[in-house]
């Protein structure tokens, strides 16, 4: 199974708020997978305040059918391939080489930590980074 992470980070800072992204950062992530792939999606507090956000961005930049239920704090997919894992939180410091992923989504329930520590080290972008899975 192929591993992506993805970090709307500079979308949201370089793009909409015209600034630079910042070396630390923090926010909300989704851990979703299909039958072939498992995204790490992580996506900055000011970005998207609830995790259902950061689903609705992926799904639709990936053209996943879905939507939002009533109270617009969770977003449902309706492709049979896809599932949503779990979400939690994310601090990051690029300076420093650290990740830390944290904590639970009411929407989603909490991450698969297993295994992800050895899938996010095989990402180019966080060799020699510490990374902390609470």
């Amino acid at each position: 199974m192929d591993f992506f992470l993805l970090d709307y980070s500079a979308i949201y800072y370089s793009a909409l708020a015209g600034t630079p992204v910042p070396e630390k950062r923090s926010g909300k992530f989704v851990q979703i997978r299909n039958s072939s792939a498992e995204y790490l999606v992580l996506s900055p507090r000011e970005f998207s305040p609830y995790h259902a956000n950061v689903t609705e961005r992926f799904c639709t930049q990936n053209e996943i059918a879905g939507t939002y239920n009533n109270r617009k704090d969770h977003f449902g997919i309706f492709e049979p391939d896809w599932e949503i894992i779990g979400g939690g939180a994310w601090e990051m410091d690029e300076a420093a080489k650290m990740l830390r992923l944290s904590g639970f989504s009411q929407a989603y329930g909490k991450f698969d930590s297993t295994g992800l520590k050895e899938r996010l080290l095989s990402v180019r972008h966080l060799a020699g980074y510490q990374l902390r899975i609470e």
